[in-house]
């Protein structure tokens, strides 16, 4: 793992989008931390609040439409800065939600801009792959779950200091904007213009497969992510400090699996990777159900961060290597 980050390190246009995939998990650790609140603040039940939060995928199905229209047009180096800029815009005023409107428009901007901020790194990473002709797509994705071990932790503490989420999310917004400030050169270097098929079109067999299995993943890991903490918290009777731990632990497994990804996958093979890693998420999600204790359900947490930890990045490799189909279309 050290060896693999030593390298990537030096890389530093790689490192730049990947400093871009941490952001995008600290803001979000920022919102998984904040939602207990939001709940109570808005008045929501479990079953209100969670059909509001179908507002984010119904927001990434739009980016889905607009990805290749704007991508043709607009290069994915400015679409970064502009994209991390907005999606610290929309998570403050999230956050600070006076009323369910408000909260809604949010979500469904949130989901749409979080798609294509994801198209715009994972492409990225894509072309960065096969110019330095090396695996980095799971080290990148470790640096999100890093992200989001660093931002549950922070939320653990600013609980602690009896400061909520609002004051977490400014101070996340701050140290992005800092980022983008010192790597915009690097990131303005990807002045590719994608382009794709004109308009919506039915989508080749590869890709409905690839599709499908991250559709699987994203829900595993919207699922703890969106309701880790209101688990521990309510149905646990866990202590308000301790309630972002389910997510931390989850994260910090996802961030040494992946930091040790590029090398498991190049030696064990994609297929068998996939395999086990849903074996193992499948075990951990009985054992956070099965769980008569917070600490129990924390460990069942970490098994499906190390379960999922791999699959996503081989499979967003894959999708970006399918012949005669566009980057950001695969």
């Amino acid at each position: 793992m050290i060896k693999n980050l030593s390298s990537f390190i030096k890389l530093k246009p790689v490192l730049a989008v990947g400093f871009l995939f941490a952001c995008s998990s600290l803001v979000f650790g920022t919102w998984v931390a904040a939602i207990p609140g939001i709940k109570h603040r808005l008045g929501f039940t479990d079953a209100t609040l969670g059909l509001s939060l179908l507002l984010s995928p119904l927001g990434a199905l739009t980016g889905v439409a607009l990805s290749t229209k704007i991508f043709s047009k607009l290069p994915v180096g400015k679409w970064m800065i502009l994209g991390y800029v907005s999606l610290c815009i929309i998570m403050i005023v999230q956050i600070n939600s006076v009323n369910r409107v408000m909260f809604w428009i949010c979500l469904y901007c949130f989901g749409m801009n979080g798609f294509l901020n994801g198209v715009s790194v994972n492409t990225t990473v894509g072309f960065l792959e096969k110019e330095y002709k090396r695996r980095m797509m799971s080290t990148c994705h470790g640096l999100y779950s890093l992200g989001g071990g660093i931002s549950a932790g922070l939320a653990t503490i600013f609980f602690a200091l009896r400061l909520s989420p609002r004051w977490q999310i400014f101070f996340v917004a701050v140290a992005i904007c800092i980022v983008l400030f010192f790597n915009q050169r690097h990131l303005l270097a990807h002045n590719r213009i994608i382009h794709s098929g004109s308009g919506l079109k039915f989508p080749s067999l590869s890709i409905l497969s690839i599709s499908f299995l991250c559709m699987v993943l994203f829900m595993s890991e919207g699922c703890v992510a969106d309701w880790s903490a209101i688990y521990l918290r309510e149905s646990l009777h866990g202590t308000k400090e301790i309630m972002g731990l389910g997510y931390a632990g989850f994260s910090t497994a996802m961030t040494i699996g992946r930091f040790n990804g590029d090398s498991i996958i190049a030696k064990f093979g994609s297929t068998n990777v996939v395999i086990t890693g849903a074996l193992l998420a499948a075990t951990g999600f009985l054992t956070v159900v099965l769980a008569p204790v917070v600490a129990v359900a924390i460990a069942g947490y970490i098994m499906v961060g190390f379960g999922c930890c791999c699959i996503v990045p081989v499979l967003f490799s894959a999708a970006t290597k399918i012949p005669n189909v566009s980057a950001v279309e695969g």
